[in-house]
């Protein structure tokens, strides 16, 4: 049995369809049939050459954002990674990478591997077991890569980016810590933004502004638990941004400020929208060399915390899986899901993406292999 694949091609930015051979899974893996792959953001950042690929020499087989049904378990993988019985058929969601166990990073128990994309970035597609990406028929679960089932009743089309960029914003938020009644400060309202806003508001948050420069994206973060937002249009400057942020908490500053706008330029003002002891979460920003001015000062003598975070933590998935069942009905997730395209169509729906994400849209076209 052979599994289409679309691979990436040496000097070109479309991929071409491929097939590979369909390999069965070894004892410790799983082989998963893909029903449902999103474009995230740093995917056009790939396919644009700002961000490395993760598969870096073609071809490879490109794509995190996905779930999946299992199609053949491995003959010591017949569980999932909370010990639940695996079968044949059943839906899972599962991270992208796998931490090393042997770096400095893991050794310290740091989440954010620099190694956990070695199973992918050191061979090719052409390489068995092949299927190590998300724009394909299939995705084979390796040894020790973390693999859990999926509630009843959520949709492919809401599962793909759980292990991405709701898994990120579960622990980014986790990790800096939101305490109840926080003020909140949202730079950025695109999905990482939107997701921001409803788990900041389950989380206790008492006041949620989001920045944004798009109005339909601020009309959704109301919808998803913002309390205020600024347009940057009615506030064209940094300054008239701090000021405003600073008026809402009369005078003192939010607590907890999260960068998801992806844009270097506004650290320096999120540092300035914090309290003395505010929280600074940096999750946007993943374009190596982009550069920012700060004034260091702003952190010291008015002291902030600042983290930046990319991974998680394997308790992630599922909590963030249990948490959207459960929010489903509250928050309009739908409004996630854009336009899907079949495997075949893939350079079409790469275009459609930028074309949507240029247009200020939040919505991930969806590959549906």
């Amino acid at each position: 049995m052979e599994g289409r694949a679309a691979v990436t091609v040496a000097g070109e930015r479309e991929m071409a369809l491929t097939s590979y051979p369909v390999p069965d899974p070894g004892p410790d893996e799983v082989l998963v049939r893909v029903t449902a792959a999103g474009i995230c953001g740093s995917d056009l950042h790939m396919w644009r050459g700002e961000v490395p690929w993760f598969q870096p020499n073609p071809p490879g087989i490109q794509g995190h954002e996905m779930t999946g049904v299992v199609a053949k378990l491995g003959a010591n993988r017949q569980r999932d990674s909370l010990g639940r019985p695996l079968r044949e058929g059943d839906r899972v969601a599962y991270a992208y990478f796998i931490p090393c166990g042997e770096c400095w990073a893991c050794l310290t128990g740091t989440t954010g591997c620099p190694n956990r994309y070695r199973t992918r970035s050191t061979i090719t597609a052409d390489d068995p077991p092949h299927f190590l990406g998300a724009y394909a028929e299939y995705y084979v679960v390796t040894p020790g890569q973390w693999l859990f089932k999926v509630p009843d009743g959520l949709p492919d089309e809401l599962v793909a980016p759980v292990n991405c960029a709701l898994a990120q914003v579960v622990y980014g938020l986790h990790k800096i810590g939101l305490w109840l009644g926080d003020t909140v400060v949202v730079q950025g309202a695109g999905a990482l933004g939107l997701y921001t806003c409803a788990l900041a508001r389950d989380m206790g948050a008492g006041r949620i502004i989001a920045i944004d420069a798009v109005p339909s994206r601020l009309a959704l973060a109301q919808r998803f638990g913002a309390d205020a937002t600024l347009l940057l249009a009615d506030y064209p400057t940094a300054a008239a941004r701090v000021q405003r942020v600073l008026e809402l908490t009369d005078g003192v500053g939010a607590d907890l400020c999260v960068e998801v706008a992806g844009v270097a330029a506004v650290v320096q003002e999120g540092l300035e929208m914090l309290r003395p002891g505010g929280r600074y979460l940096w999750m946007g920003n993943i374009v190596p060399g982009a550069r920012a001015e700060i004034v260091p000062h702003d952190a010291v003598r008015r002291p902030k915390a600042i983290l930046g975070v990319l991974a998680y933590d394997r308790w992630v998935i599922p909590r963030a899986l249990d948490w959207l069942a459960r929010a489903r009905a509250r928050y309009p997730f739908e409004t996630l899901v854009g336009s899907r395209y079949p495997l075949e169509q893939i350079n079409a729906a790469f275009q459609a993406a930028e074309w949507a994400q240029g247009q200020g849209s939040v919505a991930r076209v969806v590959i549906t292999p």
